[in-house]
């Protein structure tokens, strides 16, 4: 092996690991402690589809996400319910065919908004919380998702990924637990379901 393909291999190797994310469902974080899941409520319907992006319909990612952020939170048990309402802003679902200099990769945007439980619910975070995830990278991935995987497979990625950066920002956040923290925001009742 020449010394130039020993470093592109090397450099590639090291990039991937800088990309690779937390997977699988562990142990969840001790700040979520307190958190037990109430209801997902994922909306969809005004997502933005970019330019070069393969189709979702809104119930496509209503069922991927409340199926991804349902895996990662039912597995948390503690006492007190809290609700996730998910929007999606918008998403890129990288399409097949493209030559492999392109190579687009998968993205998902969503706004996060925790609410508490009680009598006519809290609002935790009065300004929804917006995060951005990108398809995870594998050996099967990293020349284009598009030309690997269905928009189904994609969907389901992004929106596990979506799920573990909702864990993580709530991890980062223990204030929304604290019974003693700051006053919530209320809402009205006829925006609770």
């Amino acid at each position: 092996m020449t010394a130039f393909r020993l470093i592109a291999l090397t450099a590639a190797t090291l990039a991937l690991a800088a990309c690779e994310t937390r997977t699988g469902l562990d142990a969840p974080p001790a700040q979520l402690a307190q958190f037990k899941l109430g209801h997902v409520a994922v909306v969809s319907d005004k997502a933005t589809k970019a330019p070069i992006s393969r189709d979702a319909t809104p119930e496509q990612w209503q069922l991927a996400l409340s199926k991804a952020v349902r895996e990662r939170f039912e597995r948390i048990d503690g006492d007190t319910f809290y609700h996730l309402g998910v929007n999606v802003d918008g998403y890129a679902l990288a399409p097949p065919g493209v030559p492999l200099l392109i190579s687009p990769k998968s993205v998902l945007i969503v706004s996060v908004t925790l609410i508490t439980d009680t009598e006519g619910g809290k609002v935790v975070n009065p300004k929804p919380q917006q995060l951005t995830v990108f398809e995870t990278l594998s050996g099967d991935s990293v020349v284009g998702s598009g030309l690997t995987k269905t928009a189904e497979e994609q969907m389901a990625n992004l929106s596990f990924n979506a799920a573990l950066a909702i864990e993580d920002w709530l991890a980062k956040n223990p204030q929304f637990f604290d019974p003693n923290a700051a006053p919530k925001v209320e809402i009205p009742a006829a925006q609770v379901k």
